[in-house]
C-alpha cells in the first residue's frame, strides 16, 4: 500500500531537478566516503577511469563516472554507459526483504564484463565501517554502543520477518 502510494505521488508529481542532483550527489559521496577506506577498493576502480556505470530501478536512475582516483562523480547527463545495473524486481519491499536476509536483489547487468566483474568485487568486498566514523565523532565507548544496539535490531527485525540470524561478516575494515 505504502509501495503504491509513493509510487502514485512520484509520477503526479516528481521532486524539482535540483533536489534530485543535490540528493544524487550526497549518494556520490557517501560512496566515495566508503571508497576511500579501502585502498583496493580504489586501485581496482582507478583501472576502470573514465568509464560510466548506470544504476537504474524502476523511474530512478543514476550515472555515475569512474574518475582516475578510483572514486566516483556523477557522469554528464546523456553519457552513454559502459554498464547497465538494473534492479529487475519492481517491488521494494520484495527488494528489503532480499536484503534484510542478506540476498542480493536480481540484477539485470549489461555491458563491459571487466568493469561488471570489478563492480561486483566491489559489492562483494567494501563495507562502511559505520562504529568507526561514529567513533570520530562522539567516541569509542559510545560508538560501540550504538552499534551493539543496531546489531541487535537488526537482528530482531530478521527474527520477525523470519528471515533468521544476520549473515556472518569478516570484521570491519578488512577486505576478503
Amino acid at each position: 500500500m505504502v509501495e503504491s502510494l509513493a509510487r502514485q505521488i512520484f509520477s503526479r508529481i516528481p521532486p524539482p531537478p535540483w533536489a534530485v542532483e543535490e540528493a544524487q550527489r550526497r549518494i556520490v559521496s557517501l560512496l566515495n566516503h566508503v571508497l576511500m577506506q579501502e585502498n583496493a577498493a580504489t586501485e581496482r576502480l582507478a583501472r576502470q577511469k573514465g568509464r560510466v556505470l548506470l544504476f537504474q530501478w524502476q523511474p530512478f536512475s543514476m550515472a555515475f563516472l569512474v574518475t582516475p582516483a578510483g572514486l566516483l562523480d556523477l557522469a554528464i547527463a546523456g553519457s552513454g554507459p559502459d554498464l547497465t545495473l538494473t534492479l529487475s524486481d519492481p517491488s521494494a519491499g520484495s527488494i528489503a526483504q532480499a536484503l534484510v536476509r542478506g540476498d542480493r536483489p536480481p540484477v539485470r547487468i549489461e555491458g563491459d564484463v571487466q568493469l561488471a566483474a570489478d563492480v561486483n568485487w566491489l559489492v562483494d568486498n567494501v563495507r562502511w565501517d559505520l562504529e568507526d566514523d561514529l567513533a570520530r565523532a562522539i567516541g569509542d565507548a559510545p560508538a560501540h554502543n550504538l552499534a551493539g544496539i543496531a546489531g541487535r535490531m537488526v537482528d530482531a527485525v530478521r527474527k520477525f520477518a523470519g528471515v533468521g540470524p544476520a549473515p556472518t561478516a569478516a570484521p570491519p575494515g578488512t577486505v576478503t
